[in-house]
């Protein structure tokens, strides 16, 4: 797996904190601007709770900002790509956040509940995308207020609906929707993100409710799990993370991400690049998901096509252990002119080398090996 320390980290979430009061601290790895257990149990036994079963595991390196004032929904929509003012009550966006040439800033996702905004974001973009933003408050009535006292669980898996029927919780039909309930005296707030291979849920509450809220999806069927495998597939799945497979030098179609761009919102920051390049031309290069026979690179490593001229950088790769072998993801940058040649791409890992392949959707996955 590439490293998946992608800003110095020095905060230990609160999943981290409440293992080492209990004395099972496993090995920290630096993540996403926090301190997170890298695993929780075999690799193996983690990957197939990701890919068949139902996974637990932290989600510390979120936070959530509060978007408050009047001209909240106005102000917003002209700062991020995607929805804001037309968000139904309970529901949410994964956003890009672009500078005035249309360059990425980075990634957050927006929520409306009822009435109110707020933004979710990374801890290692939280400080630089909030100076950002703030910098556009001008004669504006807004006020981004981060939210404290709570922290978030992560559970992920194509069995993680049968985890919520057991504790009697519900189902949410359609990603990027959200509820709350009132749950064993938890004021528990339960969002469903965006998933390719499986159902990804997000449990918010009180930081001291952790305990209680870990051992009741436990003893649900969830696994834990840590961020060597959680990383590992969101590889798989072919979901991008800022930093490492997104970079400021990036333009928003550059990503191939388009579920994070609003072609008819209105004007934002940014927009102006986004609609020339939807309108009067393309870009030259896409960001891919790969699989890849051979070793796994590191991220940077080279692509070629068959008569060696270059055709892109990988990103971002990792291994995942299936009942059938080993199979190896990745993410990578490809040249427009290569990918037009319809072939695969070699790659070297140290002294080994490896053949790239683009998929054209999701992988099919098989059970992981126990």
């Amino acid at each position: 797996m590439t490293e998946i320390a992608i800003a110095p980290a020095s905060l230990a979430t609160p999943l981290a904190a409440l293992l080492e009061s209990a004395g099972k601290l496993p090995a920290l790895t630096a993540y996403r601007g926090v301190l997170t257990p890298k695993e929780l149990d075999a690799p193996a036994s983690e990957i197939a709770a990701l890919v068949s079963g139902a996974a637990v595991h932290d989600l510390g390196w979120l936070s959530r900002v509060a978007v408050r004032g009047e001209d909240r929904f106005r102000w917003l929509s002209g700062m991020v790509t995607n929805m804001v003012s037309d968000l139904a009550p309970n529901a949410g966006a994964w956003n890009l956040v672009l500078n005035a040439q249309g360059r990425i800033q980075g990634d957050l996702h927006v929520w409306r509940e009822d009435d109110a905004l707020e933004l979710e974001i990374a801890s290692d973009q939280r400080e630089k995308l909030l100076a950002h933003l703030e910098h556009f408050i001008i004669m504006d009535d807004v006020e981004l207020a981060p939210i404290k006292g709570e922290t978030v669980l992560g559970l992920t898996g194509p069995l993680a609906g049968d985890v919520l029927e057991r504790l009697s919780l519900p189902r949410l039909a359609e990603p990027m929707t959200a509820t709350r309930r009132e749950w064993n005296g938890i004021d528990l707030r339960i969002v469903r993100g965006y998933g390719a291979l499986a159902e990804h849920y997000e449990f918010w509450f009180p930081q001291a409710q952790l305990a209680r809220v870990l051992k009741y999806l436990r003893a649900a069927g969830a696994v834990p799990v840590g961020a060597a495998s959680v990383e590992a597939f969101r590889i798989a799945e072919g979901i991008p993370a800022y930093g490492i497979d997104m970079a400021e030098r990036d333009l928003p179609q550059e990503t191939s991400q388009l579920r994070a761009l609003h072609f008819s919102k209105g004007c934002y920051l940014g927009q102006e690049i986004v609609e020339r390049i939807r309108s009067r031309g393309s870009v030259h290069r896409h960001l891919r998901s790969l699989e890849l026979t051979g070793p796994v690179p590191e991220a940077g490593a080279e692509l070629t096509s068959a008569d060696g001229t270059p055709a892109g950088q990988i990103t971002s790769a990792a291994e995942l252990p299936v009942a059938a072998g080993s199979r190896v993801f990745a993410l990578g940058m490809i040249r427009g002119e290569a990918e037009l040649r319809k072939q695969d791409f070699n790659y070297t890992a140290g002294a080994a080398t490896g053949v790239a392949r683009i998929l054209v959707g999701p992988p099919a996955m098989e059970q992981a090996a126990g």
